[in-house]
């Protein structure tokens, strides 16, 4: 394997931050963000890869996991979290799972990340087979949480992906289909909830918003199975209804989509009993 270089660790570009005015702060931080969609799009072709292979597993019945420590185990919950809403599947499809346990979400936790064993005692307690899928999230490519998760997952022949943002990463070097967002170095040496950040933010909106269109949870360009949790969605849902079906009002799109609990479901029922 390569050496391996940390450029998430090299020093930022900039000195002195502490001198700096807040306008001058904004727009250097604003410059670099500016870099991550560009450094996403070199990983488009691994990115299609992963989510091919992701789709399979998860048409087959095979659920989704996300791994990792810090931010990128946030990142990984943040997604995992918005899936059943914004698509309609159960909760328990796509999971996220983060070094240090429920706690860690808000607070760090000392050394949660340092245990090559309990990555996968936390992917064991959901039953995970080699019908599921398993990403590991780190930054920095050698976080031991998830390098251990992923070794035992590849011993069991689970199929896995990883998002980290230094070249020849280790847990690229484990994982079936890796992904390399290389990002440079951050505005605050080493703060990689900065541009590390927003790049597997980014990835992860790539990688569950074409898995879900694959699963056909979306129609047209809409979220025809979104779960109606307040009344902006249920506004958004009935006049998605009365876009599908052109002889329904207002109030008769909104009670039919109440009645049957989402977009697509409310259509179904209307074209079967109005032949809408």
């Amino acid at each position: 394997m390569h050496e391996q270089m940390k450029i998430t660790e090299l020093p930022s570009a900039y000195r002195h931050l502490e001198k700096m005015p807040i306008l001058e702060l904004l727009q250097h931080i604003n410059q670099e963000d500016k870099t991550v969609p560009l450094a996403v799009e070199k990983a488009i072709p691994q990115i299609e890869e992963l989510v091919a292979a992701i789709t399979d597993v998860m048409l087959a019945g095979g659920r989704l996991f996300y791994m990792g420590a810090g931010t990128s185990g946030r990142l990984g919950i943040l997604d995992a979290s918005e899936c059943p809403p914004t698509y309609g599947v159960p909760y328990g499809l796509v999971v996220g799972i983060i070094a240090g346990g429920d706690k860690a979400i808000t607070q760090a936790v000392e050394n949660a990340e340092d245990s090559l064993e309990q990555g996968w005692k936390d992917l064991k307690s959901f039953d995970v087979t080699k019908n599921d899928f398993v990403i590991g999230l780190a930054a920095s490519g050698t976080t031991p949480y998830v390098v251990g998760a992923l070794q035992a997952c590849k011993q069991r022949n689970i199929p896995t992906g990883s998002i980290s943002c230094n070249p020849h990463s280790t847990i690229s070097a484990i994982a079936d289909y890796p992904v390399e967002v290389i990002v440079g170095p951050e505005f605050v040496t080493g703060s990689t909830r900065m541009k590390s950040g927003t790049a597997q933010k980014l990835v992860l909106n790539m990688i569950s918003t074409s898995v879900m269109i694959q699963l056909g949870r979306v129609e047209d360009n809409k979220m025809v199975n979104m779960q109606l949790t307040n009344a902006k969605l249920v506004d958004r849902g009935a006049k998605m209804v009365m876009e599908h079906l052109h002889n329904l009002n207002y109030e008769q799109a909104k009670s039919l989509l109440l009645q049957y609990g989402s977009v697509k479901k409310a259509i179904e029922a209307a074209r079967i009993h109005y032949h809408a």
